[in-house]
């Protein structure tokens, strides 16, 4: 179930090993990005695409859209 976490929660989860994605198409993630951060694209993301990630590691899914 997803759940909104502040910054301070987000830097602590990833102290510990979470894992981040970001949702954005990846040229924009080439253009910026949070350190550590994969990509996986909103349109993109799907059950073969999620089976990339380590299910025992929490994951934090964010997308940096500042406009």
């Amino acid at each position: 179930m997803p759940t909104e976490i502040n910054r301070e929660e987000v830097l602590t989860m990833v102290a510990v090993g979470a894992q981040l994605v970001e949702t954005l198409p990846a040229s924009q993630y080439e253009e910026g990005r949070l350190p550590g951060a994969i990509s996986i694209p909103l349109k993109k993301l799907d059950g073969r695409t999620a089976a990339t990630l380590d299910r025992i590691k929490p994951v934090i899914v964010y997308c940096y859209d500042y406009q």
